[in-house]
C-alpha cells in the first residue's frame, strides 16, 4: 500500500468533544455491523454458545480498541472493510477477556454494561465456552483474506495481538492483579501490572492501523506508544470512576477495588495524586502524534475524552 508520509507539526488546540463523540458514534455503528455479520445467529447444537457470544459483544460498550484500530489504520488510507475486521477481532477478545473476569472465579460480577453478566444471563459453562470461542474466532478473523491481502501483514497482526493479549500481556497481568489482592504493591509494580492487563490490548489496537498501513518503523513506534499511554491512562481514570461513581454510571458494581484490597492508582496517589498521573501521560500520548498533523485530531480528543469520561 502506497502512503504518504505526515509533515513533522505540532498541533495545539482544544478538544472537541462535539466532533469525537459524533465520529465515536459512526465508527461504533460500522464496528457493530462487522461483529454481527462475523457472529451471525445460528439454529443448530451451538445456537445457545453464539447467542451467548453475540450477547457478550453486541450492543454496548464504548468500542474503544475498535475505534483506535479504526481510527489509527484510517491515517494511512486503509480501507475500513480492512480495519472493521481488526476492529471486530479487538472487541470480541476484549468481551472474552470481561466475560471470564465476570465469573465467580475471578473478580464475580454480576453486572457489565448495565445488564446481567454472560453467566447471569446464561450459565457459568456457558460463559466460560463463549469465552473460549471468542478467543478464537478473533484469531480466525486476523487470518482471512479479507483482513489484508498480504499474508506477511496478517502475521504480523496475529503474532503482535498473540503477545499483547497471552501470559506477556493481558492474561500476565490479570494473574499478577490477582495475586496482588490484599497486598500492598508498590506504584511501579502497579504500573507495571496494569500496562499488562489494560495497556497491552489498546496498545495493541492503535499499532494495529500502522501494521495494517504498513506503516515506517518510526510512525509505528509512534502509535505504538501513544498507545501504551493511553492504556495507562485508561486504568487510572478508571480506578479514579472506582472509586468515586456510582454503580448505574459504571453499569458494573462501584467500589470494588478497595473491597478487594487492591493496590491501585488511588490507593497509591489519591485521587487528585491520580488524576494529575492520568494528566501526565495523556499528554506524552499527544505529543506521539506531532508527525501527524491535523490527521490525528479525532485520537488527540480521544485521549482526552479517555480521562474525563464517566463510565
Amino acid at each position: 500500500m502506497s502512503m504518504t508520509e505526515p509533515t513533522q507539526t505540532t498541533i495545539i488546540r482544544a478538544t472537541d468533544a462535539a466532533l469525537l463523540k459524533q465520529d465515536m458514534g459512526a465508527r461504533a455503528s460500522v464496528i457493530e455491523s462487522a461483529i454481527d455479520a462475523l457472529l451471525p445467529p445460528t439454529k443448530g447444537g451451538d445456537a445457545r454458545l453464539i447467542d451467548a457470544m453475540r450477547y457478550a459483544t453486541l450492543g454496548g460498550g464504548k468500542r474503544l480498541r475498535g475505534y483506535l484500530a479504526v481510527t489509527a489504520a484510517s491515517l494511512f488510507g486503509v480501507p475500513e472493510s480492512q480495519s472493521a475486521r481488526v476492529a471486530a477481532s479487538v472487541e470480541m477478545l476484549h468481551a472474552y477477556s470481561l466475560v471470564h473476569d465476570d465469573l465467580p472465579a475471578m473478580d464475580d460480577d454480576d453486572m457489565r454494561r448495565g445488564q446481567p453478566s454472560t453467566h447471569r444471563k446464561f450459565d457459568e459453562a456457558t460463559a466460560i465456552l463463549a469465552g473460549d470461542a471468542l478467543q478464537t474466532k478473533a484469531f480466525e478473523i486476523l487470518a482471512g483474506m479479507q483482513t489484508h491481502e498480504s499474508a506477511e501483514v496478517r502475521i504480523d497482526l496475529i503474532q503482535s495481538f498473540a503477545e499483547a493479549s497471552g501470559a506477556a500481556g493481558m492474561v500476565g497481568g490479570q494473574m499478577i492483579d490477582m495475586e496482588g489482592e490484599g497486598r500492598a504493591l508498590p506504584l511501579d509494580e502497579v504500573r507495571h501490572l496494569h500496562a499488562l492487563k489494560t495497556g497491552c490490548l489498546i496498545r495493541y489496537s492503535a499499532e494495529a492501523g500502522a501494521i495494517l498501513g504498513q506503516a515506517s518503523p518510526d510512525l509505528r513506534r509512534r502509535l505504538r506508544a501513544y498507545g501504551a499511554n493511553i492504556g495507562a491512562a485508561f486504568q487510572i481514570a478508571d480506578d479514579v470512576l472506582d472509586a468515586t461513581a456510582t454503580a448505574e454510571e459504571l453499569g458494573k458494581t462501584a467500589g470494588k477495588d478497595e473491597a478487594s484490597g487492591k493496590s491501585t492508582f488511588v490507593a497509591l496517589l489519591g485521587i487528585d495524586g491520580a488524576k494529575q498521573e492520568a494528566a501526565r501521560v495523556t499528554e506524552a500520548a499527544i505529543a506521539e502524534l506531532a508527525p501527524f498533523g491535523a490527521q490525528a485530531d479525532r485520537l488527540r480528543d480521544l485521549a482526552y475524552y479517555v480521562i474525563e469520561r464517566r463510565n
